[in-house]
Formats: C-alpha cells, structure tokens, sequence
C-alpha cells in the first residue's frame, strides 16, 4: 500500500525525515512512500541491474544502481533503476562515488508491481524527462510489456517476445530482448 502525507512540507524538510523502507519519494510538495517489491520485481530490479552494469560499467560508458534517490527540479524520487553516463556520476573530491545524487538519471526503469498504480509511475517518468533524461522504461511483468518513454517522441509499447528494447544512445551496446527480459522469470 502506497502512503502519501496529507501535510505539504518542502524538500528540505523531507530531506531531514528518517528514510523509510520502502523508500518515500517526494513529488510536487507531497510524500509519497513506494510499494514494497515483490518476487518478481526483485528479480527483474536485480538481474536489469546486474546486466546493464555487466556491458556499460567496465568501459565507463554508465552505470546502473538500484533504488538511488535522485534530487532535482524540487523532487527527490527513487526510480526501480537509475542509470547514469559515467561522466555524470557524482564524485567525492578523492573520486569515489557521492552518496547524494542531485542529478537526473539518464535514463530510468520503473517495474510496476502488483496493486501499484501505472499513473503515478509514469508522472514521475514524464517529470524525469522534463528534466532532461534521455530515456524511460516502464516494465509490466504481469502483462509482460516494456513501455519506452523519449523526449519529444510517442510512448513505445513493446510486447513481442524477439523485439529489441530500444536503449539511450549511450547504451549502444546493451541489448535486450523482451523475450529475454521476461524469461528472467522462469529461471
């Protein structure tokens, strides 16, 4: 079950709230907390995470984390999987990575779980493309579809098993099939 405060409060404010699991996201003055994933959420978050990472990470193309808190345009959201051009990723002065990401990911994976509302995820991919990301992904197991969200460009549905998922320009080199993605599950 998803739990929204009814109180608006700024994002500094929701900054200094102790985190939550599942993690809460804040969006358009609001607390929103997310959905608790389940099996085959995880394994999807988990394997997507794993490959993306498996191709892109060693040449420093990009890299995928899952459940990164990402501030920017006055929201904090936690998207399923943001990934990052290497470039992009905040750094320490010593050159390890930053804990706080105020940056938009460069492209974004939502898993819809069972009782989760499709809308609310993709308002938040809508408000990340807004802000300059290249690419969403919106992934239905129970239905097995893959939605593909562009700026500027129509939603992509995506449901025959032997077709390519499209990926961000950057990630050349990443490709998956639905049929691949969804055959994760029955491994």
């Amino acid at each position: 079950m998803v739990q929204t405060l009814t109180k608006s409060i700024t994002l500094e404010e929701f900054l200094q709230l102790p985190e939550t699991k599942p993690a809460s996201e804040y969006i358009d003055g609001q607390v929103i907390q997310k959905t608790m994933p389940q099996g085959q959420h995880s394994l999807i978050q988990g394997d997507l995470t794993a490959a993306i990472n498996t191709i892109l990470k060693p040449e420093k193309v990009a890299r995928a984390f899952p459940e990164l808190r990402c501030i920017f345009g006055g929201s904090a959201i936690v998207p399923d999987i943001s990934v990052f051009v290497w470039d992009r990723i905040p750094r320490y002065a010593n050159g390890k990575i930053a804990n706080v990401f105020e940056a938009t990911p460069d492209w974004a994976i939502e898993i819809l779980s069972p009782e989760q509302r499709q809308t609310k995820i993709v308002k938040k991919i809508l408000r990340c493309l807004e802000s300059g990301m290249q690419m969403g992904w919106l992934i239905d197991p129970e239905e097995e579809t893959v939605f593909v969200y562009q700026p500027q460009q129509k939603i992509e549905c995506f449901e025959d098993s032997d077709r390519s998922l499209p990926t961000p320009e950057f990630a050349g080199e990443f490709q998956l099939t639905v049929g691949e993605l969804f055959g994760w599950l029955s491994q």
